[in-house]
């Protein structure tokens, strides 16, 4: 009875449909990215991309894969004021949400805001009840809105996080709370000058995709807020996670660490 059972429990361990099989099988098997998606449940008996979402699977051990799935995932808060350029924050959204972080959205009342004239967004919190989170992003269009709220402003001052992100003319609101001071910075293409000029404490560069300082990262407008997402994934998952991220994305354009790295 007792090799009966023994070979009961092998065989069960291993059913598969079409490759894939649950958590609790192989001590080592091929897994999806955590991406935020149903199949991060799911393993793979041999290496090849998720049949679900797409993703490059990566070889783990069943120790490893619990210890990546029970993980605290890092938190990013979106800031979005009305008129917000959609790309501006949906590509680096895709890259984050994709590369397993969990990522809530803010505006300064919960009123859905129309981006572009066009998409309606209803923010999760306004910020008087927006969780902290580990970094704190902003994005361009119509961010004069929130860089001239001296409301906006003082809750910005207020965050503390680990890391700070802003893609395009979303660099004035962290030039506006003093986070650019002495720091080297970027921002949209037609909006540089501008920036020097509120700034004049920041080197404000043109012609780069992104300026990394430590934990504060500006990229240049709309699409450059892809290059700085992935940079970002990169820097606290690994080069790994962020190629698998673009490769999914088929944003064959990425090149690793192609910005600027401000060293210290």
């Amino acid at each position: 009875m007792k090799v009966i059972l023994i070979a009961i429990a092998a065989v069960s361990s291993f059913i598969s449909l079409h490759g894939q099989v649950t958590l609790t099988m192989a001590p080592e098997a091929y897994y999806c990215p955590p991406c935020n998606n149903s199949c991060d449940q799911l393993s793979f008996e041999s290496a090849g991309t998720c049949k679900h979402c797409g993703m490059v699977l990566i070889k783990q051990t069943a120790e490893q894969r619990e210890k990546s799935m029970t993980k605290k995932k890092l938190t990013i808060c979106f800031y979005l004021q009305d008129g917000v350029e959609v790309l501006d924050f949906a590509g680096p959204m895709e890259v984050f949400s994709y590369s397993g972080f969990d990522v809530f959205t803010v505006s300064k009342t919960k009123k859905p805001i129309v981006s572009q004239g066009i998409l309606k967004v209803i923010p999760e919190y306004d910020i008087h009840d927006a969780p902290k989170a580990d970094i704190l992003a902003f994005f361009g269009g119509n961010a004069n809105s929130a860089s001239n709220d001296d409301q906006v402003i003082a809750w910005v001052k207020n965050q503390k996080p680990n890391y700070y992100f802003s893609v395009c003319t979303g660099a004035f609101i962290l030039g506006k709370a003093g986070l650019l001071d002495n720091l080297t910075a970027t921002t949209f293409h037609s909006s540089i000058d501008a920036l020097r000029k509120e700034n004049p404490k920041t080197k404000v560069l043109s012609d780069v995709r992104f300026v990394d300082n430590g934990n504060v990262i500006t990229t240049a407008g709309i699409s450059a807020g892809i290059d700085g997402a992935l940079h970002l994934v990169s820097k606290l998952k690994g080069e790994e996670i962020a190629k698998n991220t673009a490769y999914y994305m088929e944003y064959d354009k990425w090149i690793p660490n192609e910005g600027l790295i401000v060293k210290k």
